[in-house]
């Protein structure tokens, strides 16, 4: 029989309306077990509180269902020793008769035997923080969309531009599409707006702007328009509710974006996800295990198979991932060789998992340390490797291609 190491535990099994909590009451020789059921209101949580409190409960847990459990740890927060939010996953019940009551009992019964960990809750003001950079990433992604259903509206048009033009939202994008909008179909005054070093191109714009523009096309457009504008404003908005949040992090956003592909909308989303507190991360690979690109681990009778990364916050990996394809493009860096390396190897995608694992342990380091990014440089792989042996593979290169080759030693 396990050996019990917390004596008062009450845990919750929380829904959209209701909680069911389960107080285990250890007095060192049996356990008093009590159950009640409350409203997940305001009114309802109170309850529940001073229920908790009446049974002297020092340890409170609850799964983490969706957003349902926020309304209920964000109040019992610092009534008690500890409140745990703990992993779906973790803490999965025995099959068989399931019920409410017995999902509570449950999760009472393995944190009183230690046999669950609590997730990372971060503080309310980093979790205003997250609520800011999250929505500010749909915002961002709507944005995205609406310029893609205008590529898609040009294209039913018979409007080419994307065919000329790098990007179809850009100034003289938005220009021609304003002109079409106001009933100004000629391809050659279209192609006039063109600024820049999109002018260069003003004989290709003539031939890809003939088109069969009609009124449908202006009316959606015109509403596309108006709904980019808006999402601008929103992401403005929140881009100085998040830097003026952030002042006290300053130096943690200014230092993350020393590492190359990492910019300042990145740096912020990692604050934002991490609190850049890496004390609660003992080690740089558990967060990247918590990050969700750390390699996951599959061993049965001795052999190992491939599994994956482990499951992590999709916000963080999403942004590392973001960040590992930019620095996979910069010039010179030991992240774009990184990024060569295993590309060549396992693929792009394996490549990407890669370098944002790589991005993640020196994110790690530079905020324990406070010590800016330091680049080992795009060569290191190169020196790394040994004379002889790349001489040999060159040999048997140049041997598949048909080649007889004979290496002397340079003078």
């Amino acid at each position: 029989m396990m050996r019990r190491i917390r004596d008062r535990v009450a845990g919750l099994d929380v829904h959209r309306d209701s909680v069911t909590a389960c107080a285990q009451l250890f007095d060192g020789r049996e356990v008093e077990v009590d159950k009640a059921r409350f409203a997940t209101t305001a009114v309802g949580v109170r309850a529940l509180g001073e229920w908790l409190a009446e049974r002297e409960v020092s340890l409170v847990v609850m799964e983490a269902t969706g957003v349902y459990w926020k309304p209920i740890f964000y109040p019992l927060e610092g009534l008690f020793d500890e409140v745990w939010l703990a992993n779906a996953s973790h803490v999965k019940n025995v099959p068989g008769r399931k019920t409410d009551m017995s999902d509570a009992e449950w999760l009472a019964d393995v944190a009183a035997h230690g046999m669950v960990r609590p997730s990372f809750v971060p503080p309310p003001p980093i979790r205003a923080l997250r609520e800011l950079t999250r929505y500010r990433k749909t915002q961002i992604a709507a944005r995205g969309q609406e310029i893609q259903r205008l590529e898609k509206l040009l294209q039913d048009a018979g409007i080419k531009l994307s065919s000329v033009a790098s990007r179809v939202w850009s100034r003289s994008g938005r220009a021609m599409v304003e002109a079409l909008i106001d009933g100004d179909s000629s391809p050659e005054r279209l192609a006039e707006l063109a600024k820049g070093r999109m002018r260069a191109k003003i004989p290709a714009l003539v031939e890809a702007l003939e088109g069969r523009w009609d009124s449908h096309h202006s009316a959606v457009a015109r509403r596309i328009l108006a709904h980019i504008d808006f999402l601008d404003e929103s992401i403005g908005v929140l881009n100085d509710e998040i830097s003026e949040r952030l002042r006290p992090l300053e130096a943690a956003v200014t230092l993350l974006c020393t590492i190359p592909g990492v910019s300042t909308l990145t740096a912020e989303v990692i604050v934002a996800e991490t609190g850049a507190d890496m004390a609660r991360f003992p080690s740089a690979e558990q967060l990247a295990a918590w990050a969700g690109v750390a390699p996951a681990n599959h061993e049965s009778a001795g052999k190992r198979r491939p599994a994956g990364t482990r499951q992590g916050g999709r916000w963080l990996r999403n942004a590392l991932i973001e960040a590992a394809k930019a620095a996979a493009r910069t010039n010179d860096t030991y992240l774009a060789a990184k990024y060569r390396g295993v590309a060549r190897r396992r693929g792009p995608n394996k490549a990407t998992v890669a370098v944002a694992h790589a991005m993640t342990v020196a994110i790690w380091h530079m905020l324990t340390t406070g010590q800016p990014y330091h680049d080992l440089g795009g060569d290191l792989f190169e020196k790394r490797r040994d004379p002889e042996r790349e001489a040999q593979r060159l040999i048997r290169k140049l041997a598949d291609l048909g080649f007889n080759a004979t290496l002397e030693p340079a003078a």
